[in-house]
């Protein structure tokens, strides 16, 4: 299935949701057919508004500023050389100010794309390390996941947002309506949560098979990723919404237990065996 199939299926999955919460809701209120409109209303309304702002609300949640060459010509060149190769137009490059190292892309297409890295970033890699997770984001790019995972995250932010927010509401309001909508809520951010789960480790696999091509740096990569993997474990990031932990290269949310199984990475030692097996394989380059 490709990039445009995927999106419309997911935008189709939130309506189908939107509604599902709005027949509940109708049901037990009794007013079924006001309650479906309205969520219907409500759903397509969500669905422009995410299709055309949510990597910008993204872009505001980290504080990511958009830089240009002079800013940072080291970054600015590694990012312009890695989408020639790619055969991309140059995406917009910015800046997150945080001292973990990371990176993620966003945007609706390749022509409104933005690679953000965070200062971290520039401080722990060597060029190629660089090089190769610009490729695996612009590897996102070629491939149309940006929009797919920006609006999963920000859907799934939403909705975990609205959970929580009536969870505290019914625990000091004893309201059992209060309550009702809380698990009607709870279980559409769940829901949200399982097809962005879905859409991420998949894509992940394939961005480093994308930036082993694109760079011809499959070890330069795996390096990174292992980097990036020590920081995350060492050093987890506290601010920030985890529903967005998809968008970056390596999850910088950490959890213990049974929340471990709902990751959305891939393991990185995997992630890392497939690349140290293409860079065996230099023909599949």
């Amino acid at each position: 299935m490709n990039a445009t199939a995927r999106t419309i299926g997911l935008f189709c999955v939130l309506t189908l949701l939107f509604m599902g919460i709005g027949y509940l809701l109708g049901m037990y209120f009794g007013n079924t057919i006001f309650s479906l409109g309205f969520f219907l209303t409500l759903a397509l309304l969500v669905n422009l508004f995410t299709y055309f702002y949510s990597s910008n609300i993204i872009l505001w949640s980290y504080r990511a500023r958009i830089i240009n060459e002079e800013d940072n010509p080291r970054l600015y060149q590694i990012v312009k050389k890695v989408a020639m190769n790619a055969n991309l137009p140059t995406p917009k490059v910015a800046l997150v100010p945080l001292s973990i190292p990371n990176a993620f892309a966003t945007g609706r297409n390749k022509k409104y794309a933005v690679i953000c890295v965070t200062e971290g970033l520039l401080l722990t890699l060597n060029n190629d390390e660089l090089e190769g997770v610009i490729g695996h984001e612009m590897g996102h790019i070629k491939d149309r996941d940006i929009l797919l995972m920006s609006v999963a995250a920000t859907i799934t932010g939403a909705l975990s947002f609205m959970s929580r927010a009536y969870m505290w509401r019914s625990f000091v309001s004893r309201d059992r309506d209060d309550f009702l909508i809380y698990i009607v809520l709870a279980l559409a951010a769940f829901g949200a949560l399982l097809i962005q789960l879905a859409i991420s480790r998949e894509r992940e696999f394939k961005a480093d098979e994308q930036s082993a091509k694109i760079t011809k740096k499959p070890l330069a990569l795996a390096s990174a990723l292992r980097k990036l993997e020590y920081h995350a474990s060492k050093n987890p990031l506290k601010r920030g919404n985890p529903s967005t932990a998809s968008l970056f290269i390596v999850n910088p949310f950490r959890s213990d237990g049974l929340i471990r199984l709902f990751s959305t990475h891939p393991p990185t030692e995997e992630r890392i065996k497939r690349l140290e097996d293409m860079a065996r394989n230099f023909s599949y380059l």
